[in-house]
């Protein structure tokens, strides 16, 4: 069975995370989305919230599984004896920072990474940028799966 670990913060998830998930379990038999916990950043939502975002959108998909996690990625994956993590590039810029964090895991534990390309229609979309939107007001509806609907969304709200 092929399996792979997405990680990331999904803070929120966006609907380039959903594409490179969707199209990832044509090529694996499991997806992981691993939900990084990291004390030293802040999040506009809690790890429950990101989990439950994720789980609603991928509620039919049974190759989708969703987790938390700390910790370095490739040790996770080693922890789980999962030999693949998948990645997602939306531009040059991503690239050249996952191909050194592939380099780096391929080195530390023999984990290798897939890179897809994201979706033309979502490759402008990234959770910051989703974040932002919020902020401002404006319509995050239109970046995220139906899934990521927030109540008390006012106080996220810049005043």
């Amino acid at each position: 069975m092929k399996k792979a670990i997405f990680p990331g913060s999904f803070d929120p998830i966006t609907l380039g995370h959903y594409d490179i998930i969707c199209r990832a379990t044509e090529l694996f038999d499991e997806i992981i989305v691993a939900v990084g916990e990291n004390a030293d950043k802040r999040y506009m939502f809690s790890v429950e919230e990101r989990k439950a975002f994720i789980t609603k959108a991928f509620v039919d998909h049974p190759k989708v599984k969703v987790v938390s996690y700390q910790g370095l990625t490739v040790d996770f994956c080693k922890s789980l004896q999962i030999p693949f993590i998948l990645r997602g590039l939306r531009n040059p810029a991503d690239f050249e920072f996952e191909r050194a964090i592939a380099h780096t895991n391929r080195d530390l534990a023999g984990v290798e990474t897939v890179f897809l390309l994201t979706a033309v229609k979502t490759s402008h979309i990234s959770s910051s940028i989703v974040r932002d939107v919020i902020r401002n007001r404006g319509d995050y509806t239109l970046l995220v799966p139906e899934s990521v609907r927030i109540e008390n969304i006012e106080k996220y709200y810049i005043h």
